[in-house]
């Protein structure tokens, strides 16, 4: 049996809730440099509890917490400021999502909607 078919598979994506929770701290993102996203994941940590408490938090905080580490990633790669448009993984998930026919939105109005997969 194959991976797409199998049961067991069908929900490791981000639920739509998770996707828009992405969508949001992108939007928030969006303009930020490196030293602002930065800042912007230990406020979000600290109300989550602490950078490394994370078996306690709900899914949408920690897809929350995932995307702004990614994306302080991002912007620690190439210096900022931060944009959907230049993303390689929003990008990539955009490009994914079209083959399969998906559809959405990514706030500041690129292409359909995406999201991380769970953090692990």
């Amino acid at each position: 049996m194959a991976e797409a078919d199998d049961p067991v598979f069908e929900d490791a994506g981000p639920t739509a809730e998770e996707r828009a929770a992405c969508d949001e701290v992108r939007r928030l993102a969006t303009g930020m440099s490196h030293h602002e996203s930065s800042e912007a994941l230990e406020a979000a940590q600290k109300a989550a509890g602490g950078p490394d408490d994370r078996k306690d938090i709900d899914d949408l905080t920690r897809a929350t917490l995932a995307e702004w580490e990614r994306i302080a990633d991002v912007l620690d790669a190439h210096g900022g400021p931060y944009t959907p448009d230049t993303d390689p993984f929003v990008q990539g998930q955009l490009a994914g999502r079209k083959n399969r026919g998906g559809s959405g939105s990514v706030s500041g109005g690129v292409g359909s909607g995406t999201g991380p997969g769970r953090a692990s």
